[in-house]
């Protein structure tokens, strides 16, 4: 039926699009009757139609914000799972067999999986900074009777703060060393708060991957 239908339009095909298409020898079990509306769809998006994604947009979006909203329990985060869920199957469209199964089916499966690495790389990152944190406020809380090692671990922590880019190093440097909040930041540095925020989320992940090279532990 696929073949049917796509025989009449003209297909586009990118490199990555060639690429997907199923190897010879493989052999899907086939729907007993796909549904013909999809089939068309499907083809559609497949000769590379922008009206075609935004049609799979209209009728699915909400549907896989759900999803991904249950699993991240971010709004921010399900929307740009949605986003890349549409890209990957704008690029990539040969991925979805309509003879195996029901798109909305897949672009939930595909959604739930991205909304998965969102939750892991959030969970790293936290961890990263929590431990960034950690090494900075050791370096400003330390005492001067502190032993050798500490001495040289300090010193190895604020030669990681002193070689991070300008705009990094002064959010640092004004939190721990005046503890100044991200609001006194901002209003100091004349940039939006959200500003602050991002700078020094970039910097403690920096900080992390440097002094965790080194051996520097907090």
């Amino acid at each position: 039926m696929m073949r049917s239908v796509c025989a009449t339009m003209p297909i586009v095909h990118s490199p990555d699009r060639a690429a997907d298409r199923p190897h010879r020898g493989s052999a899907p079990t086939p729907t007993p009757h796909p549904d013909r509306d999809i089939v068309d769809l499907h083809g559609r998006v497949v000769s590379g139609d922008p009206a075609a994604l935004a049609e799979v947009h209209q009728r699915y979006a909400h549907y896989l914000l759900a999803v991904a909203v249950r699993v991240t329990g971010d709004a921010d985060a399900a929307r740009d799972v949605l986003q890349e869920v549409l890209v990957t199957f704008w690029q990539h469209p040969l991925r979805f067999d309509p003879n195996r199964g029901e798109l909305r089916t897949w672009l939930a499966v595909l959604a739930h999986r991205r909304a998965v690495d969102w939750v892991r790389r959030e969970s790293s990152r936290r961890t990263t900074e929590r431990v960034a944190r950690g090494l900075v406020q050791h370096v400003d809380e330390a005492a001067p009777g502190d032993d050798l090692l500490a001495r040289e671990d300090s010193d190895a922590v604020r030669a990681a703060v002193a070689a991070l880019p300008p705009k990094q190093r002064e959010v640092v440097e004004l939190a721990y060393y005046t503890e100044l909040t991200y609001r006194d930041i901002a209003t100091k540095l004349a940039i939006p708060e959200g500003t602050a925020k991002s700078r020094m989320r970039a910097a403690l992940a920096t900080l992390a991957r440097t002094l965790a090279h080194q051996g520097v532990a907090p």
